[in-house]
């Protein structure tokens, strides 16, 4: 497996030149653009690596499964998706006419950050602060690592630019689709957003969601059998954004990726995957990540087509 890991980082590393930095957070410029690393963790506790798989980097948009997982948890399947779609988007992930012009009149789906703005606002706790913390520490579980932290420096950048998520929130607010205080919402998601990992601990989330809820390395239980197979599916057709249906031809796996690079993939009951690659390609999606992604899946017949 390791040899298989390195061949794939060493293949598709030429991609990363054809990919950008995501700049409408101007801390995440001061990422290698050149940097490519993956890490795999099997059902039975194994872990490979390979490529930069130590550098650390903000979770982004993957934290929009672990919120998910809460919101469900807090909330039930059915409340939740009263006020959340389950359909895909042709629109970019940040879209403000997606949200007013389609007719379900809500977010279309968790995966967009209309939808997971509207998901935080589901999560229990008193304060911001009880809830930004439920968050951190349900990553902490699923990761199998307790020294997760945001970083202060991100954070403060995403709260200072996030004028288009603000809008969207204000926007739901004013729809009925959200309760409670806009700002703190927004903030708690900012936060989420700026939580700090490795390809190591998004392979391992991969991994639970692949067995079905349990985590591999103490066979608990986090999540029920049923709410995984909600999130894999939504992972399916939402979690690459407008891209998540050429994804699924050419990888055929559950996976979400987040503008930091990277990108959390689940093989069910075989393999989680965490890569990272923050080269973006035009849909927001680590461009190397996604090569190195349909290398394994070629190689290892990951797809689940």
């Amino acid at each position: 497996m390791k040899r298989i890991l390195e061949k794939a980082i060493n293949d598709n590393r030429k991609w990363v030149k054809d990919g950008e930095l995501a700049s409408y957070i101007p801390e995440l410029l001061n990422a290698d653009k050149e940097a490519l690393g993956i890490c795999v963790t099997t059902l039975d506790g194994e872990e490979f690596f390979a490529g930069d798989h130590n550098t650390k980097f903000t979770i982004q948009s993957i934290s929009k499964v672990i919120t998910l997982m809460l919101a469900i948890h807090d909330n039930g399947k059915d409340y939740v998706f009263s006020k959340i779609g389950m359909e895909p988007t042709e629109s970019a992930f940040n879209s403000i006419t997606n949200l007013e012009s389609n007719e379900l009149k809500k977010p279309l789906n968790p995966m967009i950050n209309a939808g997971a703005i509207a998901v935080v606002s589901m999560i229990d706790g008193e304060t911001k602060e009880e809830k930004f913390n439920r968050i951190l520490r349900f990553a902490m579980k699923i990761t199998g690592n307790d020294s997760l932290a945001i970083n202060e420096q991100v954070y403060l950048s995403e709260k200072a630019t996030g004028d288009r998520n603000r809008a969207l929130a204000y926007f739901m607010k004013s729809m009925d689709i959200m309760e409670g205080d806009v700002e703190e919402i927004l903030d708690i998601y900012f936060k989420q957003c700026s939580i700090e990992i490795n390809c190591r601990d998004i392979a391992r989330i991969g991994a639970m969601l692949a067995n079905d809820g349990v985590l591999p390395w103490n066979n608990q239980r986090v999540l029920s059998r049923e709410v995984t197979r909600i999130i894999k599916t939504i992972m399916v057709t939402c979690g690459m954004y407008d891209g998540s249906g050429n994804f699924a031809v050419h990888i055929g796996i559950p996976a979400k990726s987040g503008v930091g690079g990277g990108i959390m993939a689940a093989v069910p009951r075989r393999m989680g995957i965490g890569v990272y690659g923050p080269a973006l390609d035009k849909k927001g999606n680590s461009i190397g990540g996604i090569k190195v992604l349909e290398e394994l899946s070629r190689e290892l017949d990951l797809s689940i087509f």
